[in-house]
């Protein structure tokens, strides 16, 4: 992980703020690493809402909306689920931004994908950005590495992005 001084969470945080914007997160493979990350810096109250933990499919579907043809069509190792997944937390949550997390972080294959692939997805008001990863390592190295991931991405979106709030 990050050391405190390369952990770009807390300028992820202090530009929503400066935004009057929000968070909300979607975690698969993450287990709430994510939301932990976050939570761990002070003051995240002042754009951090809250997230969900959606481990199963059915949760996936039934609390974050992605559509059951999604599940069918790609499964919930895919592009198209994490972009439902982001942008389900951001309409449940009512966030300015959703951050999703789903993947594979092992010990097994799932979904005829290996343990390392991963998608990361982020939702804002006006734009969806995904990334694919395949990471090597054990579970904690790749829940890790995507939770770093999904920072990142949307670090970069918020300095490309002009302000909403």
């Amino acid at each position: 992980m990050w050391s405190p001084a390369g952990n770009p969470v807390g300028d992820v945080l202090q530009s929503l703020v400066e935004r009057g914007e929000t968070l909300a997160t979607a975690e698969s493979l993450t287990g709430g690493l994510l939301a932990g990350l976050v939570t761990d810096v002070p003051g995240a109250s002042r754009s951090f809402v809250g997230g969900v933990v959606s481990y199963a499919t059915r949760v996936k579907v039934s609390v974050l909306d992605v559509p059951a043809e999604v599940v069918d069509r790609h499964g919930v190792v895919s592009e198209e689920c994490a972009v439902a997944m982001a942008r389900g937390v951001r309409r449940r949550l009512d966030a300015t931004w959703g951050v999703s997390t789903t993947g594979v972080a092992g010990p097994d294959s799932q979904e005829g994908r290996p343990v390392g692939t991963v998608w990361v997805a982020v939702a804002g008001p006006d734009v969806v950005r995904t990334r694919l990863l395949a990471l090597d390592g054990d579970r904690r190295a790749i829940r890790e590495a995507t939770c770093e991931s999904a920072v990142t991405l949307l670090w970069d979106l918020l300095r490309e992005e002009p302000g909403l709030g």
